[in-house]
């Protein structure tokens, strides 16, 4: 330095240079892999396949085709290979879902990154991005691996997706304890948000997955997909009519051998039996009934991906909700202006000194959802921004940043006008409101976002006058207050878990009336939840017995969705891997419409309960027929081709119908099913049973009565007639335990009118086509004879409603009875 200047000559160190040198970086490279999410292993088609063939009626189905087919029962066999072969394929495509939650994941990562290396500022893949790399940010890149903050300008983030935070995230330089929650850490930026405003330089401190993006992968692919309590329950029934079926064969077997009968004939009447336990139709009702929920639910906004959640919803007992735009409206709103009689001239400089622009519909526009708010508002009295821009354009703009905690628009006529955070603009003040503080504190009591308003003379934030406050907030949408309600009263725990400050979760809570007064916010009230702990609380609800169902919208909560027994996504605002990850997605992202569908998967349960009952009281009935006529050594009174006939075409189509019955308006009055209740109780194994030995009655005493007169194969052709006449008629008596069918309501049920009809006619074209007569060994019937057998098909649905007669008749009396001695 020359001494000319008059100045010292000082020795100053070089400034440390940021990044990495390139053969560093390679080196880091190598050590820690390239920064990206790697993808689990994914389970193979025919993991999926087999699975088709674990349970114990699809075993029990093959063992008859085994036997068939040995037999030389060739129709037999290639019928019962079929119905096995359709139903596994049908369970096949149901569950064959690619496993893409992870590339969804992957899709949020960035394609390049801007980092220095060697000193300049290069371009690369972002997968090529190393831990101690500097990458440089600005508004709309997505950050390409977690890092903390060397220096930034007024950086905001948005990471709603990974945290739950519902605005934009202000960044600082300085170093925050590692104990700080995700959603607090304003000194770290992370993989897969992204900036919203402003620029910064960050050191990377964590690639691929030891990213928090990298953790939520992980996790997604650790959560366990649960059986849904349908698929528990059918397990159940097929496990008994396993053992039944069993016990019926071997009481058969050794009462043929004790009669010196020929083997194969005894294993011709096994296969019979076994025919006869299984119902066949019941994989496809089941299928069918979940079908109509997912039309239904499609009208009452609601996409479904995986149809057993159809009916899990039913079952739910906890409903774990995101708030943020399922509870709320996603969207800023001004709920209250202090002092009042300020309101215009405060809403007037708060929408002249913003950026964004507001569109013409409600909650639509560019920019920050708080200025939006603002312009809303502004909107609502007259004032809009564009009338102040062209009447007093801005001249000069100091833009809002951390350090500053305000924003100032100087205008044309020499007013400034300034909003920010009261603590910001209070010392520049010269007149100030009185009670300002105190109206801060109720604002913000009450979780209100709080923005402080003021103006002033000239560029200088100096003198200025405090106009007024600004209360904001994410207001309730008005159908979730009434749909958590009517969750209550059915007996659904409403569980909120957000990543909002706790005190606004709570405000929003006691509004939505999810805490009463007096209710702790304990277990019902989650606030800053992360990824992990939001997979935890779903594990502590089902760990209890509950069915949780769990909505979501961001990348944090796919692990949750993934467990719970019923994951919901957001359809409007949901990240790609949530929705990967769901069962089903609200195409609206309204509360409601989960209350909504949680009736509509308790009507589905409700008609597949009813059906099944009719389903097994048919196959019942067959058993007892079959039993019987080998007890009392009678010839085989069915071939094991009827019964596939009866159980498939004229037992499995008005079942088809049953499904389609109108949910019962009373269905959400009830509590909802406990998880371990068995799908059929006492009362529905006992009309099995009655229903099933009056069917028996029926057509073992058609089959005595024909012996007598007729040959075999005309006596087993009415006898089979017989039974299709019976379980079809029989289905118009159980479409309610206890209502009459015109009191259900008689052509509300038109498939079921039509179905029966259908049937009886096939039934009656049967032995009159050569080739099928031939096929299923039957003969011709005469008139009479058809009659007959369609005038004894109406003695069971006509038992059945009588007794509906008459159990009304008794407990009326009861309820006439004068009470005590």
């Amino acid at each position: 330095m020359s001494a000319a200047n008059g100045a010292a000559a000082v020795a100053v160190a070089p400034a440390p240079r940021l990044g990495l040198e390139q053969r560093e970086a390679e080196a880091r490279l190598g050590q820690h892999g390239p920064n990206t999410l790697t993808r689990e292993q994914p389970r193979s088609a025919w993991l999926f396949l087999g699975r088709q063939f674990r349970s114990g009626m699809v075993w029990l189905l093959l063992g008859a085709c085994g036997v068939a087919a040995l037999l030389g029962e060739g129709a037999d066999a290639v019928a019962i290979a079929t119905i096995v072969v359709l139903n596994a394929l049908v369970g096949f495509l149901q569950e064959y879902r690619a496993d893409r939650a992870v590339l969804a994941l992957r899709a949020l990562t960035a394609p390049s990154a801007r980092v220095l290396r060697d000193g300049v500022s290069a371009v690369i893949p972002a997968s090529q991005v190393v831990p101690g790399d500097a990458l440089v940010l600005e508004a709309g890149d997505v950050v390409a691996a977690d890092a903390r903050l060397l220096s930034a300008h007024a950086l905001l983030t948005l990471e709603a997706a990974l945290t739950g935070e519902s605005t934009p995230v202000d960044k600082q330089v300085g170093a925050l304890p590692d104990s700080t929650p995700l959603a607090e850490r304003k000194d770290r930026v992370f993989m897969g948000t992204s900036v919203a405003a402003g620029t910064a330089v960050v050191e990377v401190t964590a690639t691929g997955m030891a990213t928090e993006l990298g953790r939520i992968a992980h996790l997604v692919h650790t959560a366990q997909e649960p059986q849904t309590p349908l698929q528990q329950r059918l397990e159940g029934v097929t496990r008994m009519l396993l053992v039944l079926c069993v016990a019926v064969g071997a009481l058969v077997a050794g009462l043929g051998l004790a009669r010196g009968q020929a083997g194969v004939e005894l294993l011709l009447s096994a296969v019979a039996l076994a025919v006869a336990a299984v119902p066949e139709g019941l994989p496809t009702v089941v299928t069918l009934a979940l079908a109509v929920g997912v039309q239904r639910m499609v009208k009452g906004h609601v996409l479904v991906r995986r149809m057993q959640a159809v009916e899990a919803l039913g079952s739910a007992t906890v409903i774990c909700t995101d708030k943020t735009g399922t509870l709320t409206q996603g969207i800023m709103e001004v709920r209250e202006l202090w002092p009042p009689e300020a309101a215009p001239r405060v809403l007037e400089v708060a929408a002249g000194c913003c950026d964004a622009e507001l569109g013409q519909g409600q909650g639509t526009g560019a920019g920050d959802p708080t200025e939006l708010a603002l312009l809303a508002a502004a909107r609502v009295r007259g004032i809009e921004r564009a009338d102040l821009e062209r009447d007093r354009p801005r001249v000069a703009e100091q833009p809002f940043d951390s350090e500053r905690r305000r924003m100032s628009v100087l205008r044309s006529d020499g007013v400034l006008y300034l909003k920010g955070a009261l603590e910001a603009l209070l010392p520049l003040c010269r007149e100030v409101p009185p009670g300002v503080k105190e109206a801060q504190a109720s604002l913000a009591g009450r979780a209100l976002r709080v923005l402080a308003v003021a103006e002033g003379r000239g560029p200088e934030e100096q003198g200025l006058t405090l106009l007024g406050l600004v209360g904001l907030a994410d207001p309730p949408r008005p159908e979730a207050v009434e749909a958590v309600r009517a969750a209550r009263d059915a007996g659904v725990r409403t569980v909120m878990i957000t990543g909002d400050h706790p005190a606004t979760a709570l405000a929003i809570a006691k509004e939505l009336g999810l805490l009463r007064e007096g209710e702790s916010p304990e277990g019902i009230v989650h606030a800053r939840a992360t990824a992990e702990q939001k997979l935890h609380i779903v594990r502590g609800w089902k760990a209890r017995g509950e069915v949780v169902a769990m909505t979501g919208d961001g990348v944090n909560d796919a692990p949750a969705l993934r467990e719970a027994h019923i994951g919901i996504a957001m359809g409007r605002t949901g990240a790609e891997v949530t929705r990967e990850a769901s069962d089903l997605i609200l195409t609206d992202d309204n509360f409601a419409s989960i209350v909504a569908a949680v009736r509509e998967g308790r009507g589905i349960y409700e008609n597949i309960r009813k059906t099944l009952v009719y389903l097994l009281a048919g196959n019942a009935g067959e058993l007892v027929l079959m039993l019987c006529a080998s007890l009392l050594g009678l010839p085989l009174p069915l071939l094991p081709l009827h019964l596939l006939w009866v159980n498939l075409v004229t037992d499995g189509l008005p079942a088809l119908a049953l499904v389609m019955d109108p949910v019962s308006p009373d269905v959400m009055r009830h509590p909802p099913r406990r998880p371990e209740a068995p799908m059929l109780g006492r009362p529905e194994w006992g009309a099995v049973l009655a229903t099933g030995l009056l069917d028996a009655a029926v057509t073992l005493g058609t089959f005595l009565w024909s012996l007598q007169r007729l040959p075999v194969e005309e006596a087993r052709t009415l006898t089979f007639t017989v039974l299709v006449c019976c379980q079809v008629l029989r289905a118009f008596a159980a479409r309610s335990v206890d209502l009459l069918h015109w009191e259900v309501g008689a052509f509300d049920n038109r498939p079921l009118l039509a179905v029966a009809a259908l049937t009886l006619a096939l039934q009656a074209a049967l032995p009159e086509v050569p080739a099928l007569a031939a096929f299923f060994s039957l003969v011709p019937l005469d008139v009479a004879h058809l009659a007959l057998a369609l005038g004894l098909g109406f003695i069971p649905v006509s038992v059945l409603e009588l007794r509906k007669l008459l159990l009304r008749g008794m407990a009326r009396a009861r309820a006439r009875a004068p009470r005590g001695g």
